[in-house]
């Protein structure tokens, strides 16, 4: 007599959907539970790490405490993908809705279009997640139009900006069970963003006294987004400067707004004001993954924390020169590509790097009396900062000390250098930069700024010569041209004239073979 063949397996109706967290890439994760019988027991399968595997103490408590039975036996509980590692406390929730499934006290595949992400409290309140963001951008962009996500409404502000008629929020895991019950009778609302704090006021430029050559390296760094160097004594306005390049940049476009605030969101961090670039300054004991990012978890570093902003770098020689040197690549691709053991993931970077020094350890130069740094201790100390590290930045400049009359006077302002009046001139240089090539000049490659630049044979000239003295690479002979287009838009040239080469020469005038800040001539 044959024996009749198994019937194959039917769907399995126990399941819910979350989304991982691999750097700003949210994947999407499927949870389904088994429960054999037998011995009592919660066992947790599918790469969890630490956080993950304590879910099971965390989804008990909350089960129990909504009123829900908890099941007797054995439970078994897979997270697929398996070969994908699964951190954080993210899966909680739909952890506990698949038991819920299993035990049949939510319907088996009801409101089976949604998604879902959070933290469980021991009571069942949810708690705020970190990458909702991540996880919204990558439901609208992965799943069908009708699939939605079901998040922690303490994370609605972060979720400014995102697909919000894809977003469900919830405060409870009671709320959560009750709507996939019966989702006419206990409807959830989109996320509720509240009203959004006002921006703190922004310092002014006027502020800093006298230091007309680094306030005019400042509108030029915001104008064609260049990286900027200021090397000066102690007390000179080097860090005042620094905090008032952000008020001179203009609000961030809707598009790039998202990317900062998805960005913030992976991180786990209070994003800025939304529309406004980002100013991050990291002390100098930060370790190379604070600034590049990754670590154990692929967390974005402070560059990508500083994405369409600005990453202030005061003290530069007293970074360690290892972390210094990891912003080389990323100053010229704009993004920054972390490869370790656990994982891969790929960081925006497009940040404005400005930085701060001192010419000796002493904080003076050679010129002045009172430095007592001996030749080799000034060598070593200007050495920790790679040449091309220097190389990549467009603008060095020295802020000498502010004379005493200056200081003692009743402050006056510098007519014509409000914060204001220079934002202006700078949003009107965006606009020809963005008409004329659909980027700023600092972003430009080499046949691109040479195009834009439009030399005539005398600006040819005067660029050749200056490159063969000051024997500038080819990198540092195309970032002279883009601060001279920089310098042309700010008057509204349609060339690169030779006097906009000139300036644009002074502005690389730093000599590294001594102390002395010296310009070209």
């Amino acid at each position: 007599m044959a024996t009749p063949e198994p019937s194959p397996p039917t769907a399995c109706t126990n399941q819910a959907h979350g989304r991982a967290l691999v750097g700003m890439d949210s994947p999407r994760v499927t949870v389904e539970t088994h429960l054999p019988g037998g011995i009592p027991g919660f066992t947790l399968v599918g790469l969890p790490e630490t956080a993950v595997r304590e879910a099971r103490d965390r989804v008990r408590s909350a089960i129990q405490n909504c009123g829900f039975a908890f099941p007797q036996g054995k439970v078994v509980v897979n997270l697929a993908p398996a070969e994908l590692a699964k951190e954080g406390a993210r899966f909680d929730l739909p952890i506990a809705i698949s038991i819920l499934r299993a035990t049949h006290q939510v319907p088996p595949g009801g409101a089976d279009d949604c998604e879902l992400l959070g933290e469980l409290g021991l009571y069942g309140e949810l708690r705020p997640t970190r990458g909702c963001l991540c996880a919204a951008l990558a439901l609208e962009r992965d799943t069908p139009p009708g699939t939605r996500l079901i998040v922690p409404a303490a994370n609605a502000a972060e979720l400014h900006g995102g697909p919000r008629h894809r977003l469900l929020a919830a405060e409870h895991l009671r709320q959560v069970a009750d709507f996939l019950t019966a989702p006419e009778q206990h409807p959830l609302a989109a996320p509720v963003h509240s009203d959004a704090p006002a921006a703190p006021e922004e310092p002014e430029l006027d502020d800093v006294v006298g230091q007309h050559a680094a306030k005019r390296a400042l509108v030029l760094a915001a104008a064609g987004g260049h990286h900027l160097l200021m090397v000066g004594p102690p007390g000179s306005g080097k860090t005042m400067l620094a905090r008032r390049l952000i008020g001179l940049l203009p609000d961030l476009p809707e598009s790039h707004a998202l990317e900062v605030a998805a960005a913030y969101s992976a991180a786990g961090v209070e994003p800025p004001p939304i529309g406004r670039p980002p100013f991050r300054d990291p002390h100098h004991s930060a370790s190379a993954p604070a600034i590049a990012g990754g670590g154990r978890h692929a967390l974005p570093g402070e560059i990508s924390l500083a994405h369409r902003g600005v990453l202030f770098l005061d003290e530069l020689p007293h970074f360690k020169p290892s972390v210094l040197d990891l912003l080389r690549e990323p100053l010229e691709s704009r993004r920054i590509s972390l490869a370790r053991a656990g994982y891969r993931a790929t960081f925006p970077a497009t940040f404005q790097l400005v930085a701060a020094m001192n010419p000796c350890p002493a904080g003076q130069t050679c010129s002045e009396q009172s430095c007592r740094c001996a030749p080799e201790q000034v060598r070593r100390y200007q050495a920790r900062v790679s040449g091309p590290l220097l190389d990549r930045i467009d603008l060095h400049v020295s802020v000498p000390p502010v004379p005493k009359a200056l200081i003692v006077e009743a402050p006056t302002g510098d007519a014509g250098l409000s914060t204001r009046v220079a934002r202006e001139a700078v949003t009107r240089a965006r606009a020809l930069q963005h008409d004329r090539q659909g980027c700023l000049n600092a972003e430009l490659g080499g046949p691109g700024i040479v195009a834009a630049a439009r030399l005539d044979a005398d600006g040819r000239r005067l660029l050749e010569r200056a490159s063969e003295r000051y024997l500038l690479s080819a990198r540092g002979t195309h970032r002279v041209l883009r601060t001279a287009r920089t310098i042309a838009d700010l008057t509204g040239e349609p060339q690169v004239l030779p006097h906009h080469l000139s300036e644009a020469l002074s502005f690389r005038s730093l000599d590294w073979s001594t102390t002395r800040l010296s310009p070209l001539s």
